[in-house]
């Protein structure tokens, strides 16, 4: 297999598996917490007005819906998934993929909560690190677990992924 090609296949089982760890783990706290996860069809609605050319809303839920919006939504969450695990092997090689380390994953997964901060919940409006929820403290404190864990899935994607391809 070529670099190019390990870097990708890797980049795509790794975040892959880490999206599914995080995934797995919202279904875990909503069952033990009754935290709600995010609803991934919102996300659609926002790609799916950007693509429009509209970036801000002040209440994504009160924008119109979009035919195919949770489809949307899920892909990108997978998608983005994919990307930093593209950002991992990126900064730390494929050498990392070879005998992955759990800091370089928790650095990757942790730094990735900054996406949702300063992108997605401004212009879903939810504002600069949910500065505009119920409970913004509470909402950081979740979104910085979450992304820990998604952290922890790159970790296990890259051990995963080592037993698969080598």
């Amino acid at each position: 297999m070529s670099e190019a090609a390990d870097y990708l296949t890797s980049a795509v089982l790794i975040g892959a598996g880490a999206t599914v760890v995080m995934d797995i783990w919202t279904m875990i706290r909503q069952r033990l917490l009754g935290i709600p996860s995010l609803d991934y069809g919102l996300v659609g609605r926002w790609l799916g007005h950007l693509a429009r050319g509209r970036l801000h809303h002040d209440r994504i839920a009160a924008s119109p819906p979009l035919r195919g919006e949770r489809l949307i939504g899920w892909s990108a969450h997978y998608l983005i998934g994919i990307v930093f695990a593209g950002v991992l092997l990126a900064f730390f090689g494929l050498d990392w993929a070879r005998d992955p380390t759990i800091g370089p994953a928790l650095l990757v997964g942790i730094g990735s909560v900054a996406a949702p901060f300063l992108v997605m919940q401004p212009a879903m409006g939810f504002g600069i690190a949910a500065s505009r929820t119920p409970h913004p403290a509470a909402a950081r404190l979740h979104s910085l677990v979450t992304h820990a864990v998604f952290g922890g899935g790159l970790y296990a994607g890259g051990w995963l992924t080592h037993l698969v391809l080598r």
